[in-house]
């Protein structure tokens, strides 16, 4: 599989939120993401919601960028076709998987470039 023909023509979907990503020793119900580790627990909120989640660490100010097709479990080198992309437009990305969603937040201030990028490569962008 390439990963570009999932770029060409998919669509990638910006929500209108905000979020910070948050490093807690907790949960927060309205998360949309909690990743656990040992001795971490990594949250992704709305940024309004920060403020109620009890961290050490917080990183506010990121768009979400959902890619909307499927992608397959087979499918190799697509976080790195995106992450690449990008990188050319220096962008940083936290990226968070779903069983088969990618979600790729980029800096709130940042995102016209690799919102661009992204329609370079053939993705429509929906805001």
């Amino acid at each position: 599989m390439d990963p570009a023909e999932f770029l060409r023509n998919g669509t990638v979907s910006v929500p209108a939120e905000t979020y910070a990503v948050c490093r807690t020793d907790g949960e927060h119900p309205g998360a949309f993401a909690t990743v656990r580790e040992v001795g971490e627990t990594t949250v992704v909120v709305d940024q309004d919601e920060a403020d109620a989640v009890a961290t050490d660490a917080v990183e506010p100010g990121w768009k979400r960028l959902t890619f909307e097709p499927e992608l397959p479990f087979e499918l190799v080198w697509f976080l790195a076709a995106v992450a690449t992309a990008l990188a050319e437009v220096d962008a940083s990305v936290f990226v968070v998987s779903s069983y088969a969603t990618d979600h790729v937040f980029v800096n709130r201030d940042d995102r016209a470039a690799p919102v661009r990028r992204l329609e370079a490569l053939g993705c429509e962008v929906a805001d």
